[in-house]
């Protein structure tokens, strides 16, 4: 019987590692699978080592430090001592998930990397860690496949997972009946963030910009989106004193129903070319944090259709410049100008054909069955 660890660090991350896993058991009834991840794997009856209570904090406080030291050196110790896999497979989480692979290199593991470290980004150099350490690179972004195979690393492209996971287009009619808004009205949605500090730094910043433009435009409708993993008291106090409405886990129907998006980059921003829908990105941070950002980064674009596509699809609104009426007059112009609005819907619909229509997790799997059946 083969067996397989899975390292997974977040929610999308135990996801992603669900979807493999799943069609791994089709193609391997047998095989064995333990897990470190949540409730997407457990709902497979997979076997969870641990769950993420101890790797999602944000920070760097001694207690935060000690939490991924300790599940590290258990992890390892089990893997070598107990478990003895076949293959682990790191799921994103670079920041764990390299430390890891040094010493499951040293103790003779193979291991592979689903959704590697953007390291095309910035702190290029961990690239040379991932050659060190990792057998086998699974990327998920076409133009990755060369740069790591320039540099001698195993590579497969196996097409990004939104692809085939993203929902079909909402009803639009039936999305505005449900949640009361006007058909008749133009929506403005506003993604900010899924982490509390990302909501400290943005929500008054979109707050401001939405009120500008509602000021300027009376008939337009905004909502804002609420992370489902925040509950309703981290936004109560933004919103007292506002009539704007929340909708909560409905993100990727209140993206596609859209008539424009504020977001604050991350992936959301990749699921939002993919619905053709017009955006700007807006992100505002600790002036430091920015400062070693500008040192460490390796493009100059944040946003993934930009980066994606290698030129500006869409406005990047970041730090100095992401004030409240600059973000509104990006946005107005998205709405009532057809010549900005086309031509960036135009620039959209280039970002999905560079992206191939490959059934991302089911190629992970079916490589990683093939690499066991030949081990």
């Amino acid at each position: 019987m083969k067996k397989i660890f899975i390292v997974t660090g977040e929610h999308s991350g135990d996801m992603h590692a669900a979807n493999v896993a799943k069609h791994l058991f089709e193609i391997l009834p047998e095989v064995q699978i333990e897990a470190i991840g949540g409730k997407n794997l457990k709902d497979l009856g997979i076997k969870l080592f641990s769950d993420h209570s101890k790797m999602s904090a944000m920070g760097l406080s001694p207690k935060i430090i000690w939490n991924h030291l300790r599940l590290g050196i258990n992890l390892v110790n089990y893997l070598k001592n107990e478990f003895k896999p076949d293959l682990v497979l790191l799921i994103d989480y670079g920041v764990f998930n390299l430390k890891i692979a040094k010493h499951l290199k040293k103790a003779g593991i193979k291991t592979n990397y689903y959704i590697p470290p953007q390291v095309w980004a910035s702190r290029k150099w961990r690239i040379h860690t991932i050659k060190k350490y990792i057998d086998r690179v699974f990327c998920i972004f076409p133009f990755e496949k060369e740069m790591y195979e320039s540099y001698g690393i195993k590579t497969t492209y196996c097409g990004h997972p939104l692809i085939s996971q993203l929902a079909e287009p909402a009803d639009k009619k039936v999305f505005f009946e449900n949640h009361g808004l006007d058909i008749n009205k133009k929506l403005v949605a506003v993604f900010p963030g899924s982490r509390t500090f990302e909501l400290k730094n943005l929500m008054s910043l979109f707050l401001s910009a939405a009120k500008i433009l509602k000021k300027m435009h009376p008939d337009l409708q905004f909502v804002f989106s609420q992370a489902p993993n925040l509950s309703d008291e981290v936004y109560n106090k933004y919103f007292k004193n506002s009539d704007f409405k929340l909708i909560k886990g409905e993100n990727q129907a209140l993206l596609s129903v859209s008539d424009a998006l504020i977001l604050a980059s991350g992936t959301v921003a990749l699921e939002a070319a993919l619905y053709n829908t017009p955006m700007i990105i807006a992100y505002r941070g600790p002036l430091l944090f920015y400062l070693i950002y500008l040192i460490v980064r390796c493009i100059k674009r944040v946003s993934l259709p930009n980066i994606i596509a290698n030129k500006d699809i869409l406005p990047e609104i970041i730090e100095l410049k992401a004030k409240p009426d600059f973000i509104a007059y990006n946005v107005e112009k998205l709405l009532y100008d057809d010549e900005v609005r086309n031509k960036q819907i135009e620039g959209l619909k280039s970002v999905k054909e560079l992206l191939s229509d490959k059934n991302s997790s089911l190629e992970v799997a079916k490589e990683i069955a093939k690499e066991l059946k030949e081990q």
